[in-house]
């Protein structure tokens, strides 16, 4: 399970969404994820759905990691949705007990079901194909009028990157601290829930010191590199809007617009 986690993981490449800027990726997606839940029928889920799978394709990320992705929030997804099924009104189309299935109930879950997918696979989709650096500069730049009220930017978005940079490589050091317990006979896949839980303990307290250890590496080459946070820092590369930009915003205001008209004219199934 470790192994599929891809959070954070950047995928080189030189596809449409890789050569968008890397702020109006990120405004894109906060715009997108707002309209995700804005879907209130069967044809603005299938319009967004649709979007989704078209930035899917043109982001030229293989499709085995995006289903990776998923893989992990596999049994929240159906959890979630089985929970939504029975909280459904209107009059039962099964009924056993206190169990109550309705035609309502069946569409919450089709809803939730998919918008989760669509905003599992939206986030991957920026992470695949953006750069921590890129996304250090993005968020930086997004929250300079910040800097007005003192707000350290720079820290909070150098802090954002190296989190979401060191997440595959914790997942990978946490994957290889499980082999070499197993190799030495321990037991994670047995036992109740207690005893899981109590062989994680050989697993956390060596990636806690790894961690750790990391951590005060990264701190001490930052200071043996004159580090001292955004003031008076340059860029090797600087970042700027183009007309490809322009056609993503013009894209997705056509189905931010798509959805807002089938909402108005159409019967909500919710």
């Amino acid at each position: 399970m470790v192994r599929d986690v891809t959070l954070g993981q950047y995928f080189p490449g030189k596809s449409l969404i890789h050569r968008l800027d890397p702020r109006a990726k990120i405004i894109l997606l906060i715009a997108y994820l707002v309209i995700i839940f804005c879907t209130f029928n069967y044809l603005s889920l299938a319009v967004v759905a649709l979007f989704t799978a078209f930035c899917v394709a043109f982001s030229g990320v293989p499709a085995k990691f995006y289903l990776k992705s998923l893989k992990v929030i596999f049994v929240i997804v159906i959890i979630t949705s089985v929970i939504n099924m029975f909280y459904g009104t209107g009059d039962p189309i099964f009924e056993w007990g206190i169990i109550k299935i309705t035609v309502n109930g069946i569409n919450r879950a089709v809803f939730v079901t998919v918008r989760i997918i669509c905003l599992i696979l939206a986030s991957s989709c920026l992470t695949f194909t953006t750069s921590p650096t890129d996304l250090t500069d993005a968020i930086e730049r997004l929250m300079k009028p910040l800097n007005k009220i003192h707000f350290p930017v720079h820290e909070i978005a150098m802090m954002m990157s190296l989190a979401l940079r060191f997440v595959p490589t914790l997942l990978e050091e946490t994957d290889k601290i499980m082999q070499a317990q197993k190799a030495r006979g321990a037991d994670m896949d047995s036992g109740n829930l207690f005893q899981r839980i109590k062989a994680l303990v050989p697993i956390l307290i060596p990636l806690f010191v790894s961690a750790f250890r990391r951590a005060y590496e990264l701190a001490t080459a930052m200071e043996c590199r004159c580090y001292r946070g955004g003031v008076g820092r340059t860029r090797m590369k600087s970042i700027h809007m183009k007309k490809l930009d322009a056609f993503a915003f013009t894209a997705t205001a056509l189905v931010i617009g798509g959805v807002v008209l089938c909402n108005i004219f159409l019967p909500a199934a919710l």
